[in-house]
């Protein structure tokens, strides 16, 4: 048969194709399932009150319109499920992809199947492509994979949460997806739970995993056939790799997984057929019974074919007490033996190409031995899976194991180590012996036949050498030889090196026959000329089998899982000896050797999925690569604790001017010999990494400056995120509030964690302060951000996130009360503490006081206390949260105005704000019975209030601690970053001129809407300082017939809790039992009428005008007469409402004339 895998070749391009793909869809789900959102394991009771009803498992197909109708009936069920869909479908979207990939890889597979049979591939049948050597290794894989597919399926992705991830989709996309994929059914019927569980207590439903891969059936006589040639062929050609017959097992390793799996889709052969599963495990598992399925899944075979009777009865040979003692024994035995002898082979200058030359078998055997020692025992002696956990016998092997070999986990890395540094100086070596060698040749032979030559014309008599007669016979010989020695050809490396040891014989004949040996020097030459020859033979000999051998043996794909429990080791290791880590990159290079598994296909096949693929595995190993040195970076760390405890609480700072007879005092040499020594270790470990040079792990480049610096970065974050979950932890119940206390000792933490890093970055060569700024933004913007995701209804999920990074992850701390984090608790505690109803602001004062006990709270200073421990993006963050909440707030007070009050059915209030409107028009003229007029309405919406009111004040609240933070931010942007502020201060203003411009004369220009100049700017200016939170509009909102008049009955209902202090100059709760505080009764005023059309404003200003003229006028005419006391408030809140929101004079004058504001300012200077 013609090349099966040549690209005119139908047939073996579509069978390579779908194993290319059956690599990619198993990289696609070990990716996807360590995304898979927590909500539908249902595991955390928060997730199940608040998302129970809306998923479900595939009983949802029994009673679907029930469960639909149930949702819609409830109005707040469906935002939820609305809110749920936009934030879990692409998700959902990628799982069921991936999920209808395998389903359609298995359709494909027995499409290629029937068309083979019915002999679509001209002079192809199923026979014929057994017989071929690609063609049978691809028909094993194209079932394999399947296999592999369904069985990571079930391990990685629980039954039940796979059910409601499909039924999810299903809701979600049922139009699309029966449009778009008529497979959706039979995708459904194929991934639905099998009852399998892996984590927790482990459960393994009956007939599994047969039943599971017999729900879409195949060929069984292709099964049968494929099965067959397993269990008869070596059909990777490995033996040749392994020739040892003690080392078939290792040899046969590939196959023997995937007769594991193609064992399942013919249960009856482990199951009644005890000769052919005799013939399996005598031929691949007479000394092994844990099995690599792929990529490092590792089963038990033991306890894998515990439920059927013929494959526990042909294992029972290998499992046999003495047969395992014996080979523990064996191998325990070899690791002894073989330890030093690759000490001696590592030790430098013994590696040489001389002596590679001369032992490359001796080598392989070496290497060869190692591989299947290490490879014996870490399959053998790793942790059991759930499952065999409680398998009593299971346990009892692993325990054997453990004594007969007495196991040393230590010993086995020491192996591993060795053996990885052997290969990799081996392969190393042998490649650049491989480069060289057509070079080398013919350098060899140029020398060979220069030295012939020159014989030849010393004995022609022309030469003179000491005592050398001439010989024209000798002569005309040693030129031929020359001749002969030139004309070899490298190309044709066979009869070069037959050619070759002819020359030789002939070269030592002629010194005999000849009587050359009498002469020293022609003796020499000969002797020269022969070992030329003999090292052109030599470097003929060098071949790229060697390397090919060294690749297989070398294979470490079984221990992708294992070796994270040798991690331990491997940090230990590191910390005894920092230049352990040179030896460490062998490894990871060894371990970077079983990409080749997933990849090959794929490669061959030029398929687009190579990237991805690569790029996930290779992500893989960079993340263990990261997870093992990470120790350098956490002991660096603690060595950093104990300096700055050294350095800021006994070292003591030496003075500019010092007497003589304190010198002792302040020498202090015991404690700055401690400082020196730990520095030298910080920058010991540190060099330790440095010296590892960069390497290639997969397609990913490790720079390991690169690899240092992150890995202080991750540990640097680790501390200050733990610091700002630990510190910033409040009790609501405490009587006196806990914030300044937490806030100063944050930033002592904080300051410490900076000094340290501006101490250490000169002995690590790091930007430390540009570390510290970029890690800590980093931490609180993420944090912010996963704060405000409660406010929000599309979810910024983790891998969606501009901050967080799997390299150098935040870590998610679970919330300690009804916060996400520790943003969302420093928020509610100053909001808590600052609340109006027991707290009173004094704007003179820029402080909190309490109502009751007259006492400061919160002051400026408190917010410098915040800069000090979270820094400004901390404030920044603050800030922005306080923003969502008021947003949150507004919103609830729009909707519920427009569904209770404006547009509901009863349109009781509707008519009673109409009833009013018309009795005040027109606004400008005067109430006769004032005091009758508006109480009856008081009393008529006193209901009406609470809810509203309560939202006025927390938004009035909030704005005045953004007021407070925007004053704080540009105060440091003007001490800290003068020129920054001046520059955005030019620019706002520059900005602002051009668009008034543009506004009174249109031809001139104005930023685009493509423009991100404004977006941009507002971001720069919010995070200096520069604005003024109570001229924002935070929400849009619908036109409200008569809002003025209702935002006026809600001021005016409350006004008599307030009178006028003269103390403050403003207005304070008149009793300490019903408190109320003024700046956020009016700044929650301002910023609700803000959010509405300028008219509305207008309007209420209008109202209070003809509510305060209409008492003034109603008053007696006597000069003597005092204002009523709830006038007098209206009009001190009216001036607070000047003051705050900056509305002009002038609109006020229009509706109260000034001479009632000179009266009443009268009126309190004399009272």
């Amino acid at each position: 048969m013609a090349d099966f895998l040549a690209e005119n070749n139908q047939c073996g391009q579509n069978a390579l194709r779908l194993a290319s793909r059956g690599n990619a869809i198993i990289a696609e789900l070990l990716r996807l399932s360590d995304f898979v959102p927590s909500v539908f394991r249902l595991d955390n009771p928060l997730d199940l009150s608040r998302y129970g009803e809306l998923i479900s498992d595939f009983s949802y197909f029994k009673s679907t319109d029930l469960f639909e109708h149930k949702i819609e009936s409830k109005p707040e069920l469906q935002d939820l499920d609305e809110e749920f869909r936009e934030n879990h479908l692409q998700i959902l979207t990628r799982f069921y992809q991936a999920f209808s990939c395998v389903h359609k890889y298995v359709t494909d597979l027995n499409r290629f199947l029937e068309d083979l049979n019915e002999g679509v591939y001209i002079q192809q049948t199923l026979e014929s492509v057994l017989l071929n050597n690609d063609g049978k290794q691809l028909m094993c894989e194209m079932l394999y994979l399947y296999g592999v597919m369904l069985l990571i399926l079930d391990m990685k992705i629980d039954g039940t949460v796979r059910e409601r991830m499909m039924v999810s989709y299903y809701r979600y996309s049922a139009q699309k997806a029966s449009a778009g994929d008529s497979n959706i059914d039979d995708v459904l019927k194929l991934l639905r739970s099998t009852g399998f569980q892996n984590a927790g207590p482990p459960k393994r439903p009956l007939n599994y995993p047969e039943s599971f891969f017999a729900r879409v059936s195949i060929d069984p006589e292709f099964i049968n056939m494929v099965i067959g040639r397993l269990r008869s062929d070596d059909i990777y050609n490995q033996i040749s790799a392994y020739p040892l017959p003690e080392h078939r097992s290792t040899a046969l390793a590939t196959q023997a997984s995937m007769l594991y799996i193609l064992l399942y889709f013919e249960p009856e052969i482990l199951h009644n057929q005890p000769a052919k599963m005799r013939e399996i495990v005598d031929k691949h598992f007479p000394d092994n019974w844990v099995v690599s399925v792929y990529m490092g899944i590792t089963v038990n075979l033991l306890d894998a074919w515990s439920p059927y009777k013929a494959a526990v009865t042909a294992l029972n040979n290998t499992l046999d007490t003495s047969n395992v003692r014996e080979l523990s024994m064996k191998y325990a035995t070899k690791v002894t033996k073989l330890q030093p002898v690759l000490d001696k082979y590592l030790k430098e200058g013994v590696l040489v190409e001389e002596f590679i030359l001369d032992s490359i078998p001796k080598l392989l055997n070496v290497m060869r031995d190692s591989n299947v020692i290490l490879r014996w025992l870490m399959l053998h002696t790793c942790a059991l899976s759930p499952s065999a956990e409680t398998n009593k016998r299971c346990k009892q092997l692993r325990d054997q194991v453990l004594t007969d070999s007495k196991y040393s986990p230590l010993h086995v890395f020491e192996l591993l180590l060795n053996t990885a540094q052997f290969e990799f100086k081996l392969k190393e070596l042998f490649k650049q012996m491989l480069a060289d060698k057509q070079m080398k040749w013919e350098a060899y032979k140029k020398e060979g036949s220069e030295r012939i030559q020159e014989l030849s014309d010393v004995f022609s008599g022309t030469k003179p050498l000491t005592r050398v007669e001439k010989n024209e016979n000798l002569q005309a010989w040693f030129a031929e030889m020359a001749k002969q020695i030139n004309s070899l050809n490298y190309d044709d490396s066979t009869s070069a090196g037959r050619k070759i040891v002819q020359l030789i014989q002939a070269l030592e004949e002629v010194q005999e026959f000849h009587q050359l040996e009498s002469n020293l020097q022609v003796r020499q030459f000969l002797a020269d000329t022969r070992k030329y020859l003999h090292q052109m033979i030599r470097t003929i000999n060098i071949k790229e089998e060697v390397l090919i051998v060294i690749e297989i043996v070398a294979d470490l794909s079984y221990a992708w899982e294992i070796i994270d429990s040798y991690t331990e080791n491997m940090q230990k290791g590191i910390m005894r000896e920092p230049q352990l880590v040179i030896r460490l990159r062998a490894t990871f290079i060894k371990l970077s050797s079983a990409l080749e598994l997933p990849c090959l296909r794929i490669t061959q096949a030029q398929s687009a999925d190579f990237m991805s693929v690569s790029q996930y595995y290779s992500g893989e190993l960079v993340s263990y690569v990261r997870k093992v040195l990470q120790i350098i970076p956490q002991t660096m760390f603690s060595q950093l604790a104990k300096i700055i405890t050294l350095m800021t609480g006994q070292i003591k700072e030496v003075p500019t001017r010092l007497e003589k007879d304190k010198m002792k005092e302040f020498a202090q040499l015991d404690e700055r010999y401690q400082v020196a020594k730990l520095t030298h270790s910080i920058s010991v470990f540190t060099e330790g990494i440095l010296m590892m040079k960069t390497t290639l792990v997969g397609i990913i480049k490790i720079d390991p400056k690169q690899l240092l610096e992150d890995g202080i970065r991750k540990e640097l974050v680790q501390q200050v995120a733990r610091a700002l979950h630990n510190t910033l932890q409040f009790n609501p119940k405490a009587k006196t509030s806990e914030l300044t206390p937490r806030l100063e000792s944050l930033g002592g933490q904080m300051e410490g964690f900076r000094r340290s890093f501006e101490y250490i970055q000169d002995y690590v060569n790091i930007y430390g302060l540009k570390i510290w700024q970029e890690e800590v933004s980093r931490i609180i913007n993420y944090n912010v951000e996963q704060e405000c995701n409660s406010f929000l209804r599309t979810k910024v999920q983790d891998w969606e996130s501009l901050y967080q990074s799997i390299a150098i992850p935040i870590p998610r701390f679970r919330p300690v009360d009804e916060s996400v984090n520790f943003i969302g608790r420093l928020a509610r505690e100053i909001i808590r503490i600052t609340d109006p109803r027991c707290a009173s602001y004094i704007d003179s004062m820029k402080a909190w006081f309490d109502i009751k006990t007259r006492q400061e709270i919160v002051n400026k200073t408190v917010f410098s206390k915040v800069q000090r421990a979270v820094g400004t993006f901390g404030l920044s963050g603050l800030d922005r949260l306080l923003c969502f909440m008021v947003v949150k707030e507004l919103q609830t007070f729009s909707r519920s105005v427009e569904r209770h009050v404006f547009r509901t059915k009863d349109k009781t209030w509707q008519n009673l704000f109409e009833e009013l409107a018309k009795l005040l028009a027109p606004v400008e003229g005067i109430i006769p019975a004032p005091l009758k007029l508006y109480s009856v309405y008081v009393t008529k919406t006193a209901k009406l209030w609470p809810g509203y009111f309560d939202t006025m004040l927390k938004v009035g609240q909030m704005q005045l601690l953004r007021k407070q933070i925007a004053h704080e931010l540009n105060t440091l942007c003007k001490f800290d970053s003068n020129n920054l502020a001046c520059a955005l201060q030019t620019m706002n203003t520059a900005l602002l001129a051009d668009i008034e411009v543009h506004y009174s004369d249109p031809t001139k220009p104005y930023p685009k809407e493509e423009n991100p100049l404004m977006y941009e700017i507002a971001g720069y200016l919010e995070a200096s300082g520069f604005h003024d939170p109570l001229m924002k509009i935070y929400i849009t909102t619908p036109p409200l017939p008569n809002f003025p008049l209702f935002i006026f009955l809600l001021v005016i209902s409350h006004i008599s809790k307030l009178t006028y202090s003269k103390q403050i100059n403003g207005l304070v709760c008149k009793k300490p039992a019903d408190p109320l505080d003024a700046p956020p009764f009016v700044i929650g005023c301002i910023t609700l009428l803000k959010q509405f059309h300028v008219d509305n404003t207008e309007k209420f200003l209008a109202y209070m005008g003809q509510y305060v003229r209409s008492f003034v006028d109603a008053m007696p005419g006597t000069k003597t007469v005092d204002m009523p006391q709830e006038i007098l408030n209206l009009l001190v809140y009216i001036e607070e409402f000047i003051y705050f929101s900056g509305t002009s004079r002038k609109r006020v004058d229009a509706h109260i004339p000034p001479y009632i504001f000179e009266q009443f300012r009268t009126q309190y200077a004399s009272g």
